[in-house]
């Protein structure tokens, strides 16, 4: 397990993002849902893939969005 803290801005990154962004029960689910359908779509062949493309599509911005928060990327020029 890590003990890293993380930097007060990142804290106060995060807190925004789950105040005013995503309710964090949801993106927990999202991370969940997401999870299960890539595991699902390996075991299957990508079968599940077509059935699930929207919930794919929302917790793929959603977990961009918290990894960009957690250690921006995108943002650097």
């Amino acid at each position: 397990m890590s003990t890293n803290t993380l930097s007060k801005e990142t804290e106060l990154r995060l807190n925004d993002f789950f105040n005013n962004s995503i309710d964090p029960k949801l993106m927990a689910k999202t991370i969940r849902k997401v999870n299960y359908i890539l595991a699902l779509s390996i075991m299957r062949d990508c079968e599940t893939m077509e059935t699930e493309k929207m919930n794919l599509q929302d917790g793929f911005y959603w977990l961009n969005e918290l990894a960009e928060i957690l250690n921006p990327y995108l943002d650097v020029e």
